[in-house]
């Protein structure tokens, strides 16, 4: 039963169920529902107050839900929500093989011939929206996030990023809404857009929907596909390892492996981490660092030449010497880290470099064949 005294709604006889998730689903729409009916009828304040049914005590138990048109968002509220930044890093920082680099170079490359191309040679009649559409995929720690901030600095361009966490929402049509506003943001910053930890967004989408949480993460993808054509831009996503890409995507986006470093990355990863100011002993090399510890990102050797620092900065105020960081605190530092990841966090650590770009070309030829 539904009775409406304007500007309130009462609504009784809602079952008390035991499943949180579908009620949580059912309120969410209840909400959304009545901020279109605000926006329709130009209210500014409703009250819904809703009866849930209790069958063992046989009464009513009341719950208010008061929505106020003054905090619900809008879709300009949701845009300004998103800012981009200056990219933190350069190209020049950027540690990677020579192929990943020569891939990322040739994807931009339409923003320099852009107009030439799709102006000049006519071919925005066939494509409106050129665009470019990356996916970052690989370990963590791998430079992913740096790569992106990279490509914006080489670009001349700010970044916005957003991490899907930002994006999904625990409202029914939320989501969907975010995912609209972020590129909208990205649009009006004239921005970079990178999406951090897009692995849901770019997994399968699901064709038996069972629950609210399934049909809210199809929508945000069906408008993410939505967005990826409209937008005049760069879009990056970074993921760890997506094992079921939706078809969908396949012919939007190009997939570049972001693999543990090398030893000639390592060299150059513990060398642009090294300042001249840090106080270090004469016996660190390197090369021998690079050559005696692998398995390691570019995050773990970062992360380790801070921890020595600290180690080494807290005997120093404690016994008032001036004691240098040694080859042996870099070393102890990393293998620390290494202990400490979960089991099983890095699949990839097992495996030799020969194995790992097997894995890559493996994943690149089952892209291939899903896109046909």
């Amino acid at each position: 039963m539904v009775e409406t005294i304007q500007p309130d709604i009462f609504i009784s006889g809602i079952p008390n169920t035991k499943f949180e998730s579908i009620n949580a689903t059912y309120r969410s729409r209840l909400i959304k529902a009545t901020e279109d009916f605000l926006e329709a009828v130009k209210l500014n304040e409703i009250k819904v107050t809703i009866y849930n049914r209790v069958s063992q005590k046989n009464e009513d138990v009341q719950s208010e839900i008061n929505i106020d048109k003054k905090i619900i968002e809008s879709f300009e509220d949701k845009t300004q929500q998103y800012k981009s930044q200056q990219p933190l890093f350069s190209f020049d920082q950027l540690v990677v093989p020579s192929e990943v680099k020569e891939d990322l170079l040739s994807a931009i490359s339409i923003i320099d011939v852009e107009k030439t191309v799709f102006d000049e040679w006519g071919l925005r009649k066939i494509e409106p929206f050129p665009r470019t559409s990356l996916n970052f995929y690989g370990p963590p720690g791998t430079g992913k996030t740096l790569a992106a901030h990279a490509i914006a600095s080489y670009i001349k361009c700010p970044i916005l990023i957003a991490s899907y966490a930002e994006i999904e929402s625990k409202y029914h049509g939320e989501g969907p809404k975010n995912v609209k506003a972020i590129f909208k943001a990205a649009e009006r910053d004239n921005a970079l857009l990178f999406i951090d930890e897009a692995d849901s967004l770019l997994s399968r989408r699901l064709l038996n929907v069972t629950q609210g949480s399934e049909q809210a993460i199809n929508s945000m993808r069906s408008q993410l596909l939505i967005n990826l054509e409209q937008f005049r831009g760069i879009v990056i996503f970074s993921t760890n390892l997506v094992e079921n890409y939706d078809k969908a995507f396949e012919t939007r986006i190009k997939h570049i492996f972001f693999s543990l470093p090398d030893e000639a990355c390592r060299r150059e990863i513990w060398k642009n981490h090294l300042p001249k100011e840090l106080p270090l002993s004469k016996d660190i090399s390197v090369e021998e660092l690079a050559s005696l510890i692998d398995d390691v990102c570019g995050r773990d050797i970062k992360n380790a030449i801070i921890d020595a620092s600290v180690k080494v900065a807290i005997q120093n105020k404690s016994s008032n010497n001036s004691l240098v960081i040694t080859k042996q605190n870099l070393i102890d530092s990393i293998n620390r880290i290494k202990k400490s990841r979960i089991i099983g966090s890095r699949k990839s650590s097992s495996l030799s470099a020969k194995e790992v770009e097997e894995v890559n070309e493996k994943v690149h030829k089952k892209l291939a064949i899903e896109s046909i």
